[in-house]
């Protein structure tokens, strides 16, 4: 027995339009003639075809469905033309010369494929999606944000085989990432998504920038925070030094008495943009290991001199 439509899409006479539409747009993928490895595709798809152009259509639909509701009814006009089912056939066919059958051809025209007749206007008709877009994380380094940078980037995108299946497609890209990209911005890249279907145009790729952060080097927003290593004596009589950011290196003084984890702001120096963040310098005490006589002799005289400092009350 042939299928009906809704079996050839396979979803249920209770399916929504989208569910229709997407069942259309994999089967579609499956038995495109262009990529698909099945022996009969070309013939499938025209059969996917007919029935989408029907089930998508509201008023074709309802008619489709009546005649699956009532076969019988539609079986009793052929029988009717042929003189079968009561009349004659010589006289039915006379009295119908004057008649308008225009609204049977169309709907025998609509369904002509259920039938067994071949509706060539609906085999040489095809339906064009535009793919998916598709989404993508990239980690880049925290320099990019004020350089900018052209990156060869592999990626895994899930998409759909000629089968229909799902499977990872591993694709290279040249992406030129500008600089100024706050952490969790979008580039896209157009056409770069999922292919279309029957000649429609491919979805885009959305790249959602994030910076590596180290130890040393973190990203919030458009600020940029940067740990700084500085010796106790530097810490304690406050001195010009200079660091290594991410733009390049800077003289920051180092206020006298500075501790661990007091703050240094750098105004604008975060991520360049038409709001540019700043960039924060974390002081880091870093204490030098003693390892020559007179390097234990200063510590012994650090000590004498500080005697009543109490580090942990």
């Amino acid at each position: 027995m042939a299928k009906n439509y809704y079996e050839t899409l396979g979803v249920s006479r209770d399916a929504t339009p989208e569910e229709i539409k997407k069942s259309y747009r994999k089967l579609a993928r499956k038995y495109h003639p262009d990529v698909s490895k099945e022996p009969d595709a070309e013939a499938q798809m025209q059969a996917l075809n007919i029935a989408y152009d029907t089930l998508s259509d509201a008023e074709k639909k309802a008619e489709y469905d009546q005649q699956l509701d009532y076969p019988q009814g539609f079986s009793g006009f052929g029988q009717g033309a042929q003189g079968s089912a009561g009349f004659d056939g010589g006289s039915f066919y006379q009295q119908g010369q004057g008649a308008d059958f225009s609204g049977f051809e169309d709907l025998f025209g609509r369904f002509g494929a259920g039938f067994g007749g071949a509706n060539h206007q609906y085999q040489r008709q095809t339906h064009r999606f535009r793919g998916e877009d598709q989404h993508a994380r990239i980690e880049v380094d925290i320099e990019v944000a004020y350089h900018g940078s052209t990156q060869n980037l592999t990626l895994q995108i899930p998409t759909l085989n000629a089968y229909g299946e799902a499977e990872v497609q591993r694709k290279t890209l040249q992406v030129k990432i500008p600089k100024g990209m706050k952490e969790g911005q979008q580039i896209r890249l157009n056409g770069q998504g999922q292919a279309g279907i029957n000649g429609g145009e491919n979805g885009d790729l959305y790249l959602e920038i994030h910076y590596k952060n180290t130890p040393q080097m973190h990203v919030e927003g458009a600020d940029v925070y940067l740990t700084v290593d500085v010796a106790p004596w530097e810490a304690a009589l406050g001195q010009k030094i200079e660091v290594q950011t991410p733009s390049g290196r800077v003289s920051v003084n180092i206020p006298k008495n500075s501790k661990t984890g007091q703050q240094l702001r750098l105004k604008d120096k975060g991520i360049p943009n038409k709001t540019p963040g700043h960039l924060y310098l974390l002081i880091n005490l870093v204490l030098p290991e003693a390892q020559t006589e007179a390097q234990h002799s200063a510590y012994e005289a650090l000590a004498q001199a500080f005697s009543s400092f109490q580090p942990r009350r």
